[in-house]
């Protein structure tokens, strides 16, 4: 569904030391096969659940190897929707990951963000239908990725499930094994508290690039009157540096104009000296993607007002370990 990144591609190790893999057994070759034809569908369900790349390769390798191992099971039924049983799975295992997912973020140094996608800027005139477009892009936006984090894990499945993806509620409940009625809850009470947080209008696309180049020009080049001019009253800033990255700002999010521009135009022009600074897309939006001799150095998302001409949230990742797969 989320065609604006190209997931990482199979993990060799999903086809390596597996015996049920070999090449001269038809039936594994056939399970993965079909693994692969919903795997970008997978990729885009888990990550929009847990928010790091490599929790949500674990949770399809380990879904490749449920999946695979069901098929290779002598005298079992068919599975009449591959899709839904490879759904349930992923599901179920991206929800058993939530503990020690949590526990790691107890001990998180500092703000924590989700891990990135960034891809090329979209050069080409897109075709798709706009709408369908808007709600694939904002599904994974580090905005709402940000809002998701602060439900409960089933709130956050359920949510994406039926917000993102378009299941139904009775769908739902068969992924989840429970009743409509109490899935038909979850998702109200999901939907209202991201509703709250989040406008649902979007400034388009070339608004945001355009705000986007406009605050860093001002951030870097330190000036302070440009900041509190594109800077919203309520804007809040993260920076997600893992306790690993120099450039992080700050233990905490920092909150209001006045801080965080001060904060801006003092640090910003002497940290962002010597980098080379490229325009990217990062889950679906314009972003800026900061190096260090051709090595990332930072990856920087703002978010809008709906009116599209103030910044209302900057999120900077600088924790080397969630920069590691950006090209």
């Amino acid at each position: 569904m989320t065609h604006h990144h190209r997931p990482p591609d199979p993990q060799p190790a999903l086809s390596e030391g597996c015996p049920w893999t070999a090449v001269s057994d038809p039936v594994a070759n056939a399970a993965t096969q079909v693994f692969h034809e919903h795997r970008e569908l997978l990729f885009s369900l888990v990550y929009n659940m847990l928010g790091e790349i490599a929790d949500t390769e674990d949770v399809l390798q380990e879904t490749w190897l449920a999946w695979t191992s069901r098929n290779q099971t002598p005298n079992t039924d068919p599975i009449d929707s591959p899709r839904a049983y490879l759904v349930r799975i992923a599901v179920n295992r991206a929800l058993a990951h939530q503990a020690a997912i949590s526990r790691r973020r107890e001990t998180y140094t500092g703000p924590w963000l989700p891990e990135p996608l960034v891809s090329s800027l979209p050069g080409a005139p897109v075709t798709e239908d706009a709408a369908d477009i808007a709600v694939r892009t904002e599904s994974v936006s580090m905005a709402l990725l940000v809002i998701l984090q602060t439900l409960t894990p089933l709130e956050r499945g359920v949510f994406v499930l039926h917000e993102v993806f378009g299941y139904a509620h009775t769908e739902i409940a068969e992924i989840l094994d429970r009743s409509p009625a109490a899935i038909r809850q979850l998702a109200h009470r999901a939907r209202e508290h991201v509703q709250a947080r989040r406008p649902r209008y979007q400034p388009a696309p070339h608004v945001r690039q355009q705000v986007t180049e406009r605050f860093v020009a001002a951030a870097l080049g330190g000036d302070l009157d440009a900041l509190l001019e594109i800077l919203a009253p309520d804007v809040t800033m993260w920076s997600d540096g893992g306790g690993k990255a120099q450039g992080a700002v700050g233990s905490r999010p920092v909150r209001g104009r006045d801080k965080v521009a001060r904060l801006l135009a003092a640090v910003a022009p002497s940290s962002g000296m010597d980098l080379d600074i490229a325009f990217r897309s990062v889950n679906g939006d314009p972003a800026v993607l900061l190096l260090d001799d051709d090595a990332p150095y930072a990856v920087v998302v703002i978010d809008l007002t709906p009116e599209g001409d103030q910044v209302c949230g900057i999120y900077a990742i600088a924790n080397p370990d969630k920069l590691s797969r950006v090209d």
